[in-house]
């Protein structure tokens, strides 16, 4: 027992561990479910007949409180009096009843306690069926049937012809009669007296079952069969233990239909009038009774909830485990691997112009960045890596003077070869350009006033709302007078609605303001928002929509005090109807474009031009040139207004990734997540041309020590340096130069030193064979001599290295003083 405080009662957990025993004769039972938390069950316990005289005794607890969500669950609150010891009931559908054990709460508020919480439960037919001693299934025909009767006595009788004996088999034959073929059945049956004998299953022979056991299993069966068509209906009986007068509340989810919304959007004959909106929402009771005058909630949004079949009598299945046999091998196949195993990858490098590259790097990574392979393109701008393990790849091919590119998202394996080609721009080698690798093959290029008044709209069967305690009926019959316009706007300035919007964290409740009444298996309208918005009518374009045509639309802002849920909308124009379509959630103060018709008096078409990439800014400074060059891309709206009236169209252009709407053309009035939305004006029988204007920067480095007198032509080329900048670059390659000249200088002199080392070491080699006979000491005079020169030179070569290495480090200085000092910004 659990004390509520501040209620003064005991609350009873009703989410009892059950038990359900196997079903035995008959298959149903009654499952008891004690405050102790035991569970028993009896397949004949009490027959229907008490049964039925409790339910009589049974008080019925009545719905007074409904929250429905767009999950397709619904919770319910029952409040009720008890008096002492009573018994009260609520009735459920077998789809309910998963739910209701899953969440029932049960509470005594003036200090009862539950006694017990029974419902009636039933095994699947399927399981009840295999009870019986006929193997027989829910779905059976004449010859199913009379095949498991097999060994039975059955008399058999055609006219005042009779055969009585066991049934030895049921076979159908085929026999021709008068050119026609017939399918026949054709029962066997063995005599007492050992006869065989053969009888064909015809409309006028007669079968009766002699044996009263076998009798008796049929009539359990054929009484199985109909208890499945009983109506759906479990009973839950409630046992509230205590003295007095006390109150009894019960609470609950359950499955439900989902409650749909829809709108009524009318729009002003003036055009400075207010549009109304009206919101409705269609609600189904499918349970197992009526909602009668109960409080109704209408929650959107997404509680999670699941279903477990609690209700269900669960048997658990074991193994079956085959009889040992001699094993034999055969010969087996095994299926191919549909993913993994190892794969390929090759393709071709070129540049801009589509000659091949030779000697371009290729690097291989995995996901996360480690190195698996590395190769170089062949003479024919080739490359090819093999055996590599299943999985996704990022390439990046790149040699000096080009930019690099990346390829990501390769996948390799399965045994397959993948083939992808990669183009190198002339640029920086630290410029990566990236792009995505795609499948196998790769490129890297409330309806009711606040008076209680409305009005049917659209059709002459008016609108029924059963609201509480009342029912309003409105029709618009023979001889009635239809409202004018002045009614009408009357009604539009009325907004107040029957249902209070609130938030729930991430959820939005529609609460009614009266209470309703709705029968069960019956559905209503109820009215959950009637408000006044901003909405400006437009003609809606975008290149997916495939035509030159537009769509009618209205850019709606939700200036009401509640959120929109999703749904279906009407829209009413000229006191007409105009079109409809769908909408999702809309927030407060959110802005939306609601599209609902073809606008026929509107044509829009668009053009795209392209320019030729071109640097725009260039800076450097430290050692590092960096070059902004900009693609330009202009796209060209034409747009035609063959109507009557003026026309506001929203051209919704693609938004792309990496592309910027330049400074100097026109501004969008909103952007989504995929486009943007530019608002034009037409004039009636008039055309306008609008131009999208877009730049994408590119941003290229190159380092000022690896720039050399190639590069600075290409540049000058493209007009992509300004001539201070050239002349600049040239007197750094001039001091690279000579420091260059300086370096060769004491190369070569380190190569002549090592050559008179190298004769030296054979001189000397040579004097260590000489013995001293008059021949052998002149040449070892002259050896002795040729090293004295030797000598000489190398000490003249040392000093001239020495004069030329510090040469060369005074050029080099200067060279790196000129590159860190260059510095410009120059916009071009």
């Amino acid at each position: 027992m659990l004390q509520v405080k501040g209620w003064g009662c005991v609350l009873a957990v009703a989410a009892f561990a059950v038990s359900l025993a196997a079903q035995t004769q008959a298959g149903s039972g009654q499952h008891a479910i004690h405050a102790a938390g035991t569970v028993t069950a009896s397949a004949a316990v009490a027959s229907k007949q008490a049964s039925a005289a409790e339910d009589a005794t049974a008080a019925k607890l009545p719905v007074r409180r409904v929250v429905l969500y767009k999950t397709g669950v619904g919770y319910f609150e029952h409040v009720g009096h008890v008096q002492g010891d009573q018994t009260v009931r609520i009735d459920f559908t077998s789809g309910q009843l998963n739910d209701v054990l899953q969440s029932l709460t049960v509470l005594d508020l003036n200090g009862g306690h539950i006694a017990g919480v029974n419902y009636n439960s039933e095994a699947p037919l399927s399981q009840r069926l295999g009870t019986l001693h006929l193997p027989v299934s829910e779905t059976t025909d004449l010859s199913s049937f009379l095949g498991a009767l097999r060994g039975a006595r059955l008399q058999v009788s055609s006219g005042a012809a009779s055969v009585t004996g066991r049934l030895l088999s049921i076979e159908r034959k085929t026999r021709a009669n008068s050119g026609t073929t017939l399918e026949v059945d054709v029962i066997t049956l063995v005599s007492e007296a050992g006869d065989v004998r053969s009888i064909e299953i015809a409309p006028g022979v007669n079968v009766r079952l002699m044996e009263q056991d076998v009798n008796e299993e049929v009539g359990r069966y054929l009484g199985l069969l109909g208890t499945s068509r009983e109506q759906d209906i479990r009973r839950m009986t409630i046992e509230a233990a205590g003295a007095g007068d006390r109150q009894l509340y019960v609470s609950y989810i359950s499955e439900v239909p989902v409650w749909k919304t829809t709108y009524r959007i009318v729009l002003p004959s003036k055009a400075d009038g207010p549009t109304l909106l009206q919101g409705w929402a269609i609600v189904d009771n499918t349970v197992g009774e009526d909602w009668s005058n109960v409080e109704l909630s209408l929650v959107a949004g997404a509680p999670q909830s699941f279903i477990q079949q609690l209700s269900q009598p669960f048997y658990a299945r074991r193994p079956v485990i085959a009889l040992p046999q001699t094993a034999q091998l055969s010969p087996q196949t095994h299926e191919s691997a549909m993913l993994g195993g190892l794969g390929a990858l090759s393709g071709l490098v070129t540049d801009q112009s589509g000659a091949a590259i030779a000697n371009a790097n290729v690097k291989l990574y995995t996901q996360d960045g480690t190195l698996v392979a590395n190769s170089a393109t062949n003479a024919s701008g080739r490359y090819s890596f093999d055996n590599l393990p299943a999985g996704n790849y990022r390439a990046e091919f790149g040699r000096p003077g080009f930019n690099t590119t990346a390829v990501q998202g390769l996948s390799v394996g399965g045994g397959r070869a993948l083939a992808q080609n990669a183009m190198l721009r002339v640029g920086s080698a630290t410029q990566t350009v990236t792009v995505e690798a795609a499948a196998e093959s790769f490129e890297t290029e409330t309806a009711q006033s606040g008076e209680g008044h409305g009005y049917g709209l659209g059709g002459s069967t008016g609108l029924s709302m059963n609201s509480g305690n009342y029912t309003q009926i409105l029709e618009l019959g023979p001889g009635a007078t239809v409202p004018n316009a002045a009614t009408l706007n009357a009604v539009r300035g009325s907004t107040e609605a029957q249902a209070e919007g609130s938030d729930l964290g991430d959820l939005f409740q529609y609460k009614l303001k009266d209470r309703v009444t709705i029968r069960k298996n019956e559905s209503a309208l109820v009215p959950i928002v009637q408000a006044h918005v901003d909405a400006e009518k437009v003609s809606l374009w975008n290149a997916d929509l495939h035509s030159s045509r537009p769509l009618r639309a209205l850019w709606l802002t939700n200036t009401s005090d509640r959120t929109l849920d999703e749904g279906s909308f009407s829209v009413l124009d000229n006191e007409a109807f105009a079109g409809e379509g769908l909408t999702t959630p809309i927030k407060t103060g959110e802005r939306r474009v609601l599209s609902y018709a073809a606008d026929l008096g509107t044509r829009v078409q668009s053009f795209s031009l392209h320019t030729p990439q071109k640097v725009t800014h260039v800076k450097i400074d430290h050692g590092t040139m960096i070059q902004t060059s900009e693609m330009r891309e202009e796209t060209e709206y034409t747009v035609r207004d063959d109507d009557t009236t003026p026309r506001t169209v929203l051209i919704e252009h693609p938004l792309r990734a990496g592309w910027l709407i330049a400074t100097d053309g026109p501004k969008p009035d909103e952007t989504t997540s995929g486009v943007y939305r530019f608002r034009v004006r037409v004039d009636s029988k008039a055309s306008t041309v609008f131009t999208v204007r877009e730049r994408r920067p590119i941003e290229s480095r190159f380092e000022l020590n690896s720039v050399d007198s190639d590069q600075i032509e290409l540049f000058v080329n493209q007009k992509s340096i300004t001539p201070e900048i050239e002349a600049a670059l040239r007197k750094i390659i001039e001091q690279k130069d000579e420091a260059s000249s300086f370096g060769d200088e004491v190369n070569k002199r380190n190569a002549e030193i090592k050559k008179i080392y190298d004769d030296q070491a054979r001189l000397r080699e040579n004097l260590k064979a000489l013995k001293g006979s008059p021949e052998e000491r002149a040449l070892t005079q002259r050896y002795t001599k040729q090293l004295d020169d030797q000598e000489g030179q190398l000490d003249t070569l040392k000093h001239e290295v020495a004069d030329f290495q510090t040469k060369d480090d005074d050029a080099q200085a200067k060279l790196d003083k000129m590159i860190e000092s260059l510095s410009f910004d120059t916009t071009i």
